[in-house]
């Protein structure tokens, strides 16, 4: 992404307020780097996540997967804006991982990532994901990947 602020978007003030609450609740006894998030479905609904970590690391959790999980625990499948809230400079955004996770359920949902001086680096997630991965299925029966 060529601009930080792709979008030129500002964060939603629910959705910001929500990740930075989220933020709070972050469990990161090892890495000290909180991250939280807030997503919103298409019907207006808001979901919160923040990363969870575990001293087996790969049994940690990220916030944005943790908003997600919360999302598709509530019977949601899509969402259009997700705001990603740390206070690294620049604004963490979502790793490999989670832009998988996000471009599972909505490539074309807004993502705004902001930190605590009000740097934002923004964007569709399938710009941070280019040539994302979608397993659909083909007339035959057979699965086939898809960008």
């Amino acid at each position: 992404m060529s601009n930080a602020n792709a979008l030129n978007l500002t964060p939603d003030p629910q959705l910001l307020e929500g990740a930075k609450a989220a933020f709070r609740q972050a469990y990161a006894p090892y890495s000290k780097f909180h991250v939280g998030s807030a997503l919103r479905t298409r019907d207006g609904r808001v979901f919160f996540g923040a990363n969870v970590e575990n001293a087996s690391y790969g049994l940690g959790r990220c916030a944005e997967q943790s908003a997600v999980q919360a999302m598709a625990t509530a019977g949601e499948r899509d969402f259009t804006d997700i705001v990603v809230y740390s206070e690294a400079t620049p604004p963490a955004s979502p790793c490999g991982a989670c832009r998988q996770v996000l471009y599972e359920f909505a490539p074309d949902a807004r993502v705004v990532c902001v930190n605590q001086h009000g740097d934002i680096v923004s964007g569709y997630v399938r710009d941070f994901l280019p040539h994302g991965f979608r397993l659909e299925q083909r007339d035959d029966g057979h699965d086939v990947g898809t960008e």
